[in-house]
């Protein structure tokens, strides 16, 4: 997977073209209310814990029951569909496009989800390590730590049933790791990335690429 990798193409892609575009959809059926313009600037959630919402950008009403819908995070609001405001749609309808502007720690972050091996969320659950993975974390750290094909790595929670996950990668190290221990993790979503360990000098290489070139 690594000899085929055109680090230049990635790194022209990001200097190009260095954004997020996040398509904003209903969560459920309702009439819209819009509540930002084409164009318009939006914020993310803010505050220590997050605690205060981002912009709001629409109100989705059901059985007379208004939710207001707000911004998840901060970007210009493009491709608005306008001709669905006061319109009744159904779950999964997109209304526009947040184009969000990277910085350098969600390039890098985008660049690794792209070229590790990826061990995704089988269902939605909470996850944690395997005491012997969780052992050698803590005392070896992230980056030193080797699993291999067969190797139980992850424990999963579900409905207070525990079942163990295997591990059915390449054999690498524990590069990156994307869940906290015992919060709900999507299915489908990276629970961590692995890194064959001859490899990871160009996972340096093209980590230290962007550290230099973006602010």
């Amino acid at each position: 997977m690594y000899d085929d990798i055109n680090f230049n193409e990635i790194i022209n892609k990001y200097r190009s073209d260095p954004y997020d575009y996040l398509d904003v959809v209903t969560p459920h059926t309702g009439r819209i209310s819009l509540k930002v313009s084409e164009g318009e600037t939006v914020e993310g959630p803010s505050g220590k814990w997050n605690h205060h919402p981002g912009t709001l950008l629409y109100v989705l009403t059901r059985e007379n029951n208004p939710k207001p819908m707000n911004s998840l995070t901060n970007g210009v609001v493009t491709c608005l569909r306008k001709e669905l405001e006061a319109h009744f749609v159904e779950a999964g309808e997109k209304l526009m496009t947040i184009k969000h502007p990277l910085k350098k720690r969600e390039i890098i972050e985008n660049i690794l989800q792209n070229v590790l091996y990826l061990f995704r969320a089988p269902e939605k659950a909470k996850y944690f390590f395997a005491l012997d993975i969780q052992a050698r974390l803590e005392k070896q750290g992230k980056k030193a730590v080797s699993i291999k094909p067969g190797e139980e790595i992850i424990t999963m929670s579900l409905m207070k049933r525990d079942t163990p996950l295997y591990y059915s990668g390449e054999e690498g190290i524990i590069h990156s790791v994307y869940f906290k221990p015992g919060v709900s993790v999507n299915q489908g979503d990276p629970l961590i990335g692995v890194c064959a360990r001859d490899k990871l000098p160009l996972i340096q290489k093209i980590i230290a690429h962007v550290k230099a070139e973006w602010v």
